[in-house]
């Protein structure tokens, strides 16, 4: 694997791919090619969204997570499952049950995140009250958007809330208490994302906004489910959490669009889910016409991470399952609002480092010779049915004219370009 797929989730097994096309066409930053009837990412332009893993038939994509066999390394492992996990096992198993059968699947410990999104909330809610300016502020949570963000969306770079997700401030809390209670080094410890989505891995390998995850790996929801459901299929036992854990309706409402911004009651929000959603809500934001918007909360993931790639329940009877858990748990806060804001006057919920630009590669390091191709590409492109077909395996003919110019594909690979020169 070439170094700059290092710095991704997924990867194509060409065993498996049988060059169908529909991963291609899915991707809305135009990175996947097909090539020999196989597809191949561009690595330099994918921002790991997972459209590629949703709608390939041939399970073909691969989401490059933590294995089981890492967690060895580890003299004491901590399972920090996202409250999506909760969704996951129908409507009458409850999260202290699914705490409880996690830890037997090999962890010395499990938290519930949830609890941490709704601290994360109330620090988001401080925030705002306490930066009037710039508007809206955009939300951090989904990795995914801060890198399409970073690539399509670069002025909006100052934009994103400099707020860590949950998960990130859990482990980094987890990290210091478990030490010191057990009197182990920082390094022996393993805290693990139990995550519905690959996304999360690049976040942990290559964090955008400090030095490094406080996070060691992520297992997803789908390489986890068997183990636990079988465990809850056993006889009915009564949890080992429940005196610890005070589970919070408000943070289990993170895991679909809008959960994030419940709380903010007094501020004109908007949710938005989906990747074709979020690019086109973006664009506004960018034009200017949201001014008057104070925060936006954006999921690549349609529905929220409910509709994650790697989860196992169908989204919307995991939405389903979701409200009604909000239901029984309440809006009532669980955590005191002296103790976050303490937290926060100490920056404990604040970004190491800002969210900078990083656009995708222009067509050429020199700008003359990138000003060429440019002209090249349109002479190519006056050349092409414009039909947008993809057989040529590229998934239109502006990408196709630009892999031309780029000497990465031959204009006879255009079936009816070379079909007109024949007759």
């Amino acid at each position: 694997m070439d170094e700059i797929s290092l710095l991704h989730s997924i990867k194509i097994d060409r065993q498996k791919c049988i060059g169908c096309v529909r991963c291609m066409k899915s991707c809305p930053t135009m990175a996947i090619r097909v090539r020999s009837k196989k597809a191949k990412i561009n690595y330099s332009r994918c921002i790991d969204c997972g459209e590629c893993l949703r709608v390939c038939p041939y399970d073909a994509v691969i989401p490059m997570t933590t294995s089981t066999a890492d967690l060895n390394k580890f003299t004491y492992k901590v399972a920090l499952p996202s409250p999506v996990l909760y969704s996951q096992f129908g409507q009458h198993i409850m999260p202290n049950e699914i705490l409880t059968v996690l830890r037997e699947t090999g962890f010395d410990y499990v938290y519930d995140e949830a609890m941490m999104c709704e601290m994360t909330s109330m620090a988001i809610e401080e925030y705002l009250e306490e930066h009037k300016s710039p508007r809206p502020m955009i939300s951090s949570t989904c990795p995914v958007v801060v890198r399409l963000i970073q690539r399509l969306f670069p002025s909006l770079c100052e934009l994103i809330i400099p707020i860590e997700p949950p998960r990130e401030v859990a482990a980094k809390n987890l990290r210091d208490e478990i030490a010191e209670k057990h009197e182990i080094p920082k390094d022996s410890i393993g805290i693990i994302h139990i995550t519905p989505c690959a996304a999360k891995m690049v976040s942990i390998n290559h964090p955008e906004t400090m030095q490094k995850s406080h996070l060691d790996g992520a297992l997803s929801i789908h390489e986890m489910y068997n183990e636990i459901m079988m465990k809850l299929k056993k006889t009915k036992r009564p949890s080992m959490l429940e005196k610890h854990h005070s589970i919070s309706g408000i943070g289990i409402g993170w895991t679909i669009a809008g959960g994030e911004m419940r709380e903010l009651k007094n501020l004109h929000t908007v949710s938005v889910s989906g990747v074709y959603d979020t690019i086109k809500i973006l664009e506004d934001v960018e034009s200017g016409k949201l001014k008057n918007l104070e925060y936006l909360e954006c999921f690549i993931c349609p529905d929220g991470c409910i509709g994650g790639p790697l989860t196992v329940e169908n989204r919307f009877v995991a939405r389903s399952n979701v409200l009604r858990l909000i239901r029984t748990y309440g809006d009532k806060k669980t955590v005191s609002t002296d103790v976050v804001h303490k937290l926060y006057k100490d920056k404990f919920f604040s970004f190491e480092e800002s969210v900078t630009p990083k656009p995708f590669p222009p067509l050429d390091k020199d700008r003359t010779k990138a000003i060429k191709k440019m002209e090249l590409i349109e002479e190519i492109l006056n050349k092409l049915p414009r039909t947008d077909c993809g057989v040529c395996g590229a998934p239109n003919c502006r990408t196709f004219a630009e892999d031309v110019a780029r000497g990465e594909a031959q204009l006879q690979d255009c079936f009816f370009y070379k079909k007109r020169k024949e007759h």
